[in-house]
């Protein structure tokens, strides 16, 4: 698929400016601490290119409660079972690029560069990882919000709070902003973190954006091949997506699920991060149900990355099947 100019001449210059690998030593040495290569992985949906892009990893103690209607036990049974330590999350993050040959599409936007200071390097990776990819974040025609928790929203801002795509048109549920910028509301939300996902998402919006949004309804191709779904119960207009491109699809599921040792096998789990945890799961098997029947690839969010591949039905749950990694495209 041919990239229009400008995009190509901006994906040119970034690769241009990228450094030479270094050679090789000739001889063994002992293995020293190097960062990791950028992550970012390319495949064809019809004539559309999509791009998986690491944001990083958020490791942290498993709580007691990040499943709420099961014992701990159980939790760690699972990631055991699935060769992941006990007693440990690990949160992975993948916004997107899409391609469409006319439109340069950013969907979601991960933790931000803020939390690339705050954490280290461990997430916030989005947008240097783009870059390396080959893309201008001032090439980007049009960012897609799917709901307003900060690894989703906190990259469309930079470390000084400017907007991260400066020419870019952001499309965002029009039932997730009613919700989040309703202060009736916000004014009946629990303290703590919903309190928190409140006003980030006002920061986000209201400080750094000027609410420069546009709203967009379920059921309508918001933008070229991008259907927006509703997959409500994570949050209150939880979005996902199907973007097609001839005969061939891909279902972009946003947090529909988290992580899939967990969440894929054990639909009926709940999240301690959904809202409505019951609508969650009644959403999760409604979608995941789909997605056997129509053997569809799926893209998931918190999937590991690349973060897609397809799922069967396995006794009461489900199992995810990673794509074949292909070198070119």
């Amino acid at each position: 698929m041919e990239l229009t100019r400008r995009h190509a001449l901006a994906g040119a210059a970034a690769l241009a400016a990228a450094p030479l690998l270094p050679q090789a030593p000739a001889t063994a040495a002992a293995p020293v601490a190097v960062k990791q290569a950028p992550s970012f992985y390319r495949y064809k949906v019809g004539d559309a290119q999509v791009t998986a892009i690491s944001d990083g990893v958020n490791n942290f103690a498993l709580p007691d409660t990040f499943v709420l209607n099961v014992k701990k036990d159980e939790v760690n049974a699972a990631l055991e079972k699935a060769f992941m330590p006990k007693d440990k999350m690990s949160i992975q993050f993948a916004p997107l690029v899409i391609n469409t040959g006319g439109k340069l599409l950013v969907v979601d936007t991960g933790n931000g560069a803020a939390a690339f200071a705050s954490s280290k390097g461990n997430v916030g990776q989005f947008g240097a990882n783009m870059v390396a990819a080959g893309f201008d974040p001032k090439a980007v025609d049009i960012v897609v919000i799917s709901h307003f928790h900060g690894d989703h929203i906190n990259g469309l801002l930079n470390a000084d709070n400017t907007p991260a795509f400066p020419s870019a048109e952001v499309l965002v549920p029009a039932a997730e902003w009613k919700y989040f910028m309703d202060d009736g509301e916000m004014s009946r939300a629990p303290e703590g973190r919903m309190q928190t996902v409140f006003k980030n998402a006002r920061r986000v919006f209201e400080a750094g954006l000027n609410k420069k949004v546009t709203p967009y309804e379920w059921g309508k191709e918001i933008a070229p091949g991008l259907t927006a779904v509703e997959t409500i119960g994570h949050t209150p207009g939880h979005t996902s997506y199907v973007l097609a491109s001839g005969s061939d699809k891909v279902f972009i599921q946003s947090d529909v699920t988290n992580l899939p040792a967990l969440f894929v096998s054990n639909p009926g789990w709940h999240l301690m991060f959904d809202q409505d945890p019951a609508l969650a799961e009644k959403t999760r098997r409604r979608v995941y149900d789909m997605l056997v029947a129509d053997k569809m690839r799926v893209q998931g969010f918190h999937y590991p990355f690349p973060a897609n591949g397809f799922v069967e039905k396995d006794g009461n749950g489900y199992r995810l099947i990673p794509a074949p990694w292909n070198p070119v495209i």
